[in-house]
């Protein structure tokens, strides 16, 4: 369950703010901890996670928005593609220059019933569904749609939230993935 050094040997003792985060990343996942096991809550999680596995849920919804044909469906389409491009290859960046550890998985108390999760294979910090999902949802929001963006966010949230139940992620990971993966939105939008 420890949280590992953002750089370095996950066996560092890590001190000052690294150990703080530490310290916050294994109290939420304690926090988790009574959930885990139960196959409808691990259900959910297994299944918001694979919507968010390589833009599934964000390609739905920007084929919704741009269902009908004109300028809709030209910036739904040109969104997903600058969100879907910036996030991948600022995520691949940030993963390579930071290189943290991945959260111990082997003492995971997940059923079995539901989808399989796919194993992670690169570093942990930010979370990639995360920061991904946050971009999206920033990129597709649209100024004056309260309740369209709102379940944006709120499906960016639950990604975000499956990524820690499952133990994908540490809570920092997920934070980091929300900040790196608005910001970017924020950016990226005006080449919608």
């Amino acid at each position: 369950m420890s949280s590992g050094a953002f750089s370095g040997s996950p066996s560092d003792n890590p001190t000052g703010f690294m150990a703080a985060v530490g310290t916050v990343d294994d109290a939420v996942d304690r926090l988790f901890e009574p959930l885990r096991g139960r196959p409808g809550i691990d259900t959910a999680a297994k299944v918001i996670t694979g919507l968010g596995d390589h833009g599934v849920l964000w390609t739905a919804i920007a084929t919704w928005r741009g269902r009908r044909s004109g300028p809709t469906r030209k910036a739904s389409i040109r969104a997903l593609g600058v969100a879907g491009v910036s996030s991948s290859l600022v995520n691949a960046g940030m993963k390579r220059v930071v290189g943290r550890a991945r959260p111990d998985r082997s003492d995971l108390q997940i059923s079995n019933v539901g989808m399989p999760v796919r194993e992670p294979k690169t570093s942990s910090f930010p979370s990639g569904h995360t920061l991904a999902a946050f971009c999206a949802a920033t990129v597709l929001s649209r100024p004056g749609d309260r309740s369209g963006n709102a379940l944006l966010y709120g499906a960016a949230g639950l990604i975000g939230v499956s990524r820690i139940h499952l133990r994908a992620h540490h809570a920092s990971d997920v934070a980091g993935g929300v900040v790196i993966g608005t910001v970017l939105g924020l950016v990226v939008r005006r080449f919608r």
